[in-house]
């Protein structure tokens, strides 16, 4: 025999330069800086391929990546890999938000730390320190993107506030103001008394907070009149009482005015069809300048609007209440009535939402304030139309509901904020009441007098531009030209109406009716394995840069996806992810003992006629997986594309097919095989590797010695390949077996002991060629000299197994170890009626929860079904 045909030992056998085991860390930096260098990731406007666009939903430059972020981008990642491998032209755009509020407080916490405040350097100065800030610290969240594998384009990375966005924000301000869908007002806004800034909605929290309800008497005798309020210091406030008309307690008061306690003013008593009688006394205390809907009733009615705190919540009307904080003033408010007997009823503590400033959780303050809106009317209407006619499509379809409930009754949208980082708002004032909005190519006005708006835009301004804006906007570019509109959204249901809706408005209205994207894939929140909300306080925070640290971001990515329904809240556990990481190593190992045993992707696929049940079985399967993963990637459904790949893979792939062909493989008639291998590993690391990029991109290069998986072709099912006598062959087969082992498992026999076995009707479904296979792997012996049956498996039609265990049972020891498990099997099946059985629980817990106990429940009652089969089987003695 030859050197070149003498069998290799397992120690000089091929591995493509793959370790002995997976290591993650070693890998992953290795292949990023390679894609990024090589230009992978690099979008090409002049290219013939089709479009394919996203546009990151932009961190703050604040923030760090925590788990919300690493399903959004792990989401996000795939569909762009996915797209790239399908011949797709890519363009992922990565970028940061300048998040004002946030940045701001960040360098004035600095400052405080040395004595200073923003005052005391001026505005001009606190920016250039913020801008310094940036470039040091901020932006942290881009490199953590690079270890989660995006693959952004990042010769394409925007900020909110450069030099283009800029432009662009000023251009559509200017538009929108000379359409007149931008104005200056008095209106009620969100103010946070510490940050001392209007809020957008969506900077407000809202919690379930202890507090009072006060009820008040106002005025006295027949007149007198109750209000109830959870804010007893804005009576002072106060400007009116209103009642609903047909209000049969009330009709004769109104049109009269009632003393308002503590102030010495009368104030009116109002019909308003917007009090509902039914709730409380039925009257209502208007403070205009304090509550929004009470600033609508004013507005209704022509009342006036009295401030009675300023902007840091301090009282502020002549009084014995002047000068004290809300909180201080709001006991010795109900002290003073109090003593004047107005106190009618006290509920304390009395539970209610409350807002908080998102930023540093202080109470909101409704507040009248003079600020700048967009006239959301035309804008909204828009956006709901793009949906209902079907240019956008919003993923699932059910959540449309929520979309237009938002924007068919949307508010005009304050967008003035009191801070200095941010896009200032491009108005300037003249001395004799002049009002002049500047363009981005005009000179704003000179002279004595002349002084430019104060306040910055709201950060979501600038943001809702981010679709076009990144791509040139507002000049014709050839990135506008070719991934305007972006293919597909990702993001998560709880800022559908706050980002996507804003998008929507100012995309339609910048882009001449385009809309910005075509399908909103919204995802939900992440939650623990319990389904419930992550939360710093309940101690069950993931931090996914921890988890890619242990497990690498592969296995972090795998857990991610596999959790992700459409629309629905995401489970993750740890255990979860330490399983992700075994899947990698399982393919890991796989991989490797395929390249030691010649494994090859080199020339065409042997001809079905040539192959062996057994692979045309995988190959079969393959063009199955193949087909359903592209149909589960079309709806946006990631938790099954993982399911399908993750028991292709380790079901399939490793525990079928590796184990049937180790025979043929270690014999010199195994070429087709290996070639049959190869090909199943490559497609199956191609169809893996939009979720777990990393080590698909290392096991496939040495598979094949390819260049990168990231540019290789998608695989495309082959029909033909379609083999349904060779499934129900192996069907059949693997039938035998599972029945086998599931019984070896009952009966406590170890994995390694071998029992004597006589398997008959094999011949009538056409596996006998297969019984050695059936032999080895059930771990079964022919019988011999003195086989007697003591047990009979009735596998399915004219299959039966019959096994002679004696010997190899404790029968005493296995009874017992049965019955320990069935009662553990009664238990978990109790506790999971009872789950099932409360309402309480039925209503709350996430769909997902219901239908993994609703599983556990199923596989408790299938336990309990075969250990009683096991122990009926036993011997008696």
């Amino acid at each position: 025999m030859t050197e070149t045909t003498q069998p290799r030992t397992p120690d000089s056998r091929p591995t493509g330069g793959l370790s002995a085991q997976y290591q993650p860390g070693e890998v992953e930096q290795r292949r990023y800086e390679n894609w990024v260098s090589q230009g992978y990731f690099t979008a090409d406007p002049a290219s013939d391929k089709p479009a394919f666009s996203i546009v990151i939903p932009p961190p703050n430059v604040t923030g760090s990546l925590h788990v919300g972020h690493a399903l959004d981008h792990t989401i996000q990642d795939a569909l762009s890999r996915l797209k790239r491998m399908q011949g797709f032209e890519v363009l992922w755009l990565p970028g940061m938000d300048h998040a004002g509020i946030a940045t701001q407080n960040v360098v004035e916490r600095q400052l405080a730390a040395q004595q200073l405040s923003r005052h005391d350097l001026g505005r001009e100065q606190f920016v250039e320190k913020v801008w310094e800030w940036k470039a040091q610290s901020g932006g942290a969240i881009l490199g953590q993107m690079r270890r989660l594998g995006d693959s952004v384009d990042w010769s394409r990375e925007r900020f909110t506030m450069d030099e283009g966005l800029s432009r662009a924000v000023q251009t559509i301000f200017k538009r929108l103001y000379e359409d007149e869908l931008i104005y200056r007002a008095n209106r009620i806004i969100n103010w946070c008394p510490r940050c001392l800034t209007a809020l957008s909605d969506i900077e407000v929290e809202h919690t379930d907070d202890e507090g009072e309800l006060v009820s008040i008497r106002y005025g006295d005798g027949d007149n007198a009149i109750v209000v109830a309020t959870t804010r007893a210091e804005t009576m002072l406030g106060d400007t009116a009482v209103a009642v609903h008309p047909d209000d049969e307690r009330y009709r004769h008061l109104i049109g009269t005015e009632v003393e308002l306690p503590l102030t010495g003013r009368f104030i009116p008593i109002v019909a308003d069809e917007h009090v509902d009688p039914s709730f409380g006394t039925g009257a209502v205390k208007v403070t205009p300048a304090h509550d929004p809907n009470d600033f609508e009733i004013g507005q209704r009615h022509g009342l006036p609007s009295i401030t009675m705190m300023d902007e840091r919540a301090v009282v502020t009307v002549h009084g014995p209440f002047q000068g004290l904080d809300r909180y201080e003033a709001r006991p010795a408010i109900v002290d003073a009535l109090r003593e004047q007997g107005r106190i009618v009823a006290e509920k304390r503590p009395y539970v209610h939402s409350v807002g908080h400033c998102s930023r540093c959780k202080t109470t909101v303050e409704p507040r009248l304030s003079l600020q700048w809106f967009v006239n959301t009317g035309p804008l909204a209407q828009a956006a709901g139309d793009a949906v209902r006619d079907g240019r956008v499509v919003i993923e699932p379809a059910e959540l449309s509901k929520r979309y237009f409930a938002w924007v068919d009754n949307m508010h005009d949208w304050c967008i003035s904020r009191q801070l200095w980082w941010g896009h200032r708002i491009p108005v300037w004032y003249g001395p004799d009441g002049e009002v002049v909005c500047v363009g981005p190519d005009e000179q704003p006005p000179t002279g004595e007098g002349w002084t430019q708006d104060e306040d910055v835009l709201d950060t979501w301004f600038s943001s809702a531009l981010w679709p076009f804006s990144t791509m040139g906007w507002p000049e014709k570019t050839a990135e506008l030209a070719k991934f305007y509109p972006t293919s597909v959204l990702v993001t998560g249901y709880d800022i559908l109406f706050f980002w996507v809706a804003r998008m929507m408005m100012f995309g339609l209205y910048a882009m001449d009716g385009v809309q910005p994207f075509d399908v909103v894939n919204l995802h939900g929140m992440v939650r623990d394995g319990h389904g419930k909300k992550m939360s710093k306080s309940f101690g069950n925070v993931v931090d996914p840069l921890d988890w890619i640290e242990r497990y690498g971001a592969d296995a972090t990515r795998f857990t991610l996806a596999r959790g992700a329904n459409p629309g629905s809240d995401v489970p993750i556990s740890e255990e979860w992810c330490q399983g992700s990481r075994n899947f990698c190593n399982k393919l890991w190992n796989a991989t490797r003992f395929a390249l030691m045993n010649g494994a090859t992707v080199e020339g065409d696929l042997p001809p079905a006629e040539e192959l062996s049940a057994i692979d045309k079985w995988i190959l079969s399967r393959l063009q199955h997986v193949i087909g359903e993963v592209d149909e589960q990637f079309k709806t946006y459904e990631y938790a099954k594309v993982c399911d399908t790949l993750y028991h292709f893979a380790w079901d399939d792939v490793c525990d079928w097919y590796l184990e049937l062909s180790k025979p043929v493989l270690a014999s010199e008639q195994g070429e087709n095989t290996r070639r049959v291998l190869g090909h199943v590993l490559d497609q199956l690391l191609r169809l893996l590797h939009p979720v777990i990029p990393f080590v698909t991109e290392e096991l496939w290069i040495a598979l094949t010695a390819g260049e990168t998986i990231v540019r290789a072709a998608w695989p495309a099912a082959d029909k033909e390949l379609i083999d349904d006598a060779a499934e129900e062959e192996l069907a059949a087969l693997q039938k035998v077996v599972t029945e086998v082992r599931r019984f070896r498992s009952d009966q406590g026999l170890k994995p390694s002991q071998r029992v004597s076995a006589a398997l008959t009707g094999l011949g009538a479904v056409g596996i006998d060629t297969h019984e050695p296979l059936i032999r080895s792997l059930a771990r079964l012996d022919a019988p011999g000299d003195g086989f007697t049956a003591t047990a009979t498996l009735a596998v399915s039609g004219p299959i039966t197994v019959d096994l002679d265990t004696r010997g190899t049972i404790d029968v005493a020891a296995e009874r017992a170890r049965l019955e320990k498990d069935r009662a553990a099997a009664e238990k978990e099946a109790a506790q999971c009626r009872a789950k099932l059985g409360n309402d309480s629980f039925i209503g709350k817990a996430p769909e997902q929860v219901v239908t993994k106990i609703k599983d556990r429940l199923a596989t408790a009652e299938a336990d309990l079904t075969r250990i009683a089969a096991a122990l009926e089987a036993l011997p008696s003695s």
